[in-house]
């Protein structure tokens, strides 16, 4: 069976991996990469054992290409991605699907017009930590998400929403599949441009809280999920890989409760605190099969297999989409809720300012 021809477009910090896995792939011929920049184009297509071109037009008008991975600036998701939409050439773009919602449903209508794959970047999900704490979360009540990180000065054209608080938006989609019923959000911007930290408030239409917290100016690093359900509460830490899932045991839930024991006249108050955890709450520390291939490998391989078989994606663009669009509700509460203080909404000696509110263009 013929390798399938694949390109990527933009190979900074995260396309050139993109790239190396994609050389590596014994089902995929990687027929170029593109890059404005000579120097890191030719340095990269070096390594990958591939060509380099400055502009992705060439590979509209000269070659011969079956499928694009598009790893460029946000800003020009929508250009780029939505140039190969146009030819007929099923396309991979990382996330978010394009910089803002109108956007984002230009490139969903064209693929659909087209009847192509879009698959867009929501590597999360392929996490295997996400996927073993998945299967233990069923009809959650309560869900908190925290994505914490130093500021990288990358992705400078997106605020936090578009960078990493998206991610869990995904996740939190995924495992709620219900209609979103309001929003409550509030962020300020630190070192200036878009927003830097973001809390967030999601309430869906079948009662479940999700609260998400997003900061890229922090001294330490978290990507952690909680998730309260009717069959307990499961922890995911997606960083280091744990999951663990509290849930009340028979005792609990038939015998006699904590509470009654310890009214007791001999009651022993220090052996029943021991016995919380074990003896009346379960603590399953739930297997996480760490030993396959990285996250970005896996969701590159779901990529050409569904370009091949035609199958749907982890990810597809409506799903893209949808987190786009619950990202925009929270940006538009964040530009509700100001800073007081000066002029120019810094509090003090912090300089911190309000996030303006976005104008959206098509």
């Amino acid at each position: 069976m013929p390798r399938l021809k694949v390109a990527v477009i933009g190979v900074g910090a995260l396309g050139r991996h993109h790239a190396r896995i994609l050389s590596e792939n014994p089902e995929v011929e990687l027929v170029a990469v593109v890059d404005s920049r000579e120097a890191q184009g030719q340095e990269i297509a070096t390594k990958c054992g591939t060509k380099w071109l400055p502009d992705y037009q060439e590979l509209l008008s000269r070659e011969v290409v079956d499928a694009v991975s598009v790893v460029v600036p946000t800003v020009a998701h929508l250009n780029v991605a939505g140039a190969f939409l146009h030819a007929g050439i099923p396309v991979l773009v990382e996330k978010p699907l394009a910089a803002n919602v109108a956007q984002a449903r230009a490139l969903v209508d064209l693929a659909a017009q087209n009847d192509l794959l879009l698959q867009v970047g929501h590597i999360e999900r392929f996490n295997p930590a996400f996927q073993a704490a998945s299967s233990r979360i069923r009809q959650p009540k309560y869900l908190r998400a925290e994505r914490t990180s130093a500021y990288t000065f990358r992705s400078t054209d997106i605020g936090v929403v578009h960078d990493l608080m998206i991610h869990d938006i995904d996740l939190v989609l995924s495992l709620v599949q219900s209609p979103l019923a309001s929003v409550e959000a509030f962020g300020v911007t630190v070192m200036g441009g878009h927003e830097d930290t973001v809390q967030a408030r999601l309430r869906f239409a079948n009662g479940c809280i999700a609260d998400l917290t997003a900061s890229r100016i922090s001294p330490t690093v978290s990507r952690t999920l909680q998730a309260w359900c009717a069959n307990g509460c499961v922890t995911c830490d997606m960083h280091t890989r744990e999951v663990r899932h509290y849930s009340p045991s028979e005792q609990l839930r038939m015998g006699p409760s904590p509470l009654d024991l310890a009214r007791q006249p001999d009651a022993d108050i220090e052996q029943l605190k021991k016995d919380v955890f074990g003896k009346f709450v379960e603590v399953d520390t739930v297997p996480v099969d760490a030993s396959g291939p990285d996250a970005l490998t896996c969701e590159l391989r779901e990529f050409v297999e569904c370009v091949k078989t035609g199958r749907a994606p982890h990810v597809d663009g409506e799903q893209g989409l949808a987190a786009m669009m619950v990202a925009d509700e929270v940006l538009k509460n964040v530009a509700l809720h100001q800073w007081e203080g000066r002029a120019d909404g810094a509090i003090g000696s912090n300089p911190g300012r309000g996030v303006e509110p976005r104008r959206e263009a098509a």
